[in-house]
């Protein structure tokens, strides 16, 4: 036995009966900033013991991690998962290459695209589904330039704008 298996493999945990919801346990609010997200797609990871208890406590940075596709599988680099408070020497190496569980089918797709000019694979959010296992949410990116960045950053503050004025013509109805 290797030490890794997909991350919530038993013992999902909390009270019976109870229905569970999606958790995110982390964004890359800069990735929608850098880039243009041309479509998403949803991947499982492959975490050790000490890793997934780090994720199930929200200690987890998705800045400047990546995804690429080698030899027909799925990796992801500079995710960093903090190590485990409790544990001992065993612990992990908060940002080892962690693989992703895609099938063969996304894997083939994804690396046609990411052959096109300029197309990479961010990840957007890594979340904990309803049976407690950790998920990436990845995006096919392509990356923006400074003009791109000024224009969006201009019509966030024009609709920031409309609706500052539609409340305050609200207040005096």
């Amino acid at each position: 036995m290797g030490g890794e298996r997909a991350s919530g493999a038993a013992g999902s945990g909390g009270q019976a009966g109870r229905p569970r919801a999606e958790r995110t346990v982390a964004t890359n609010r800069e990735a929608r900033h850098e880039y243009f997200i041309l479509e998403t797609l949803e991947s499982g990871i492959v975490l050790t013991g000490t890793e997934i208890k780090s994720v199930r406590a929200g200690r987890v940075n998705l800045k400047d991690s990546y995804a690429k596709v080698e030899d027909g599988q799925a990796f992801l680099y500079n995710l960093h998962i903090s190590p485990y408070e409790y544990g001992n020497r065993e612990n992990h190496d908060p940002l080892r290459t962690r693989k992703l569980l895609l099938h063969k089918g996304e894997i083939i797709r994804l690396i046609g695209k990411t052959r096109e000019k300029g197309l990479t694979l961010v990840p957007l959010r890594l979340y904990l589904d309803v049976r407690g296992r950790a998920k990436v949410e990845l995006a096919l990116a392509k990356g923006k330039h400074a003009w791109d960045k000024r224009e969006a950053i201009a019509e966030r503050e024009a609709r920031r704008e409309a609706e500052r004025e539609v409340r305050e013509r609200q207040k005096y109805w």
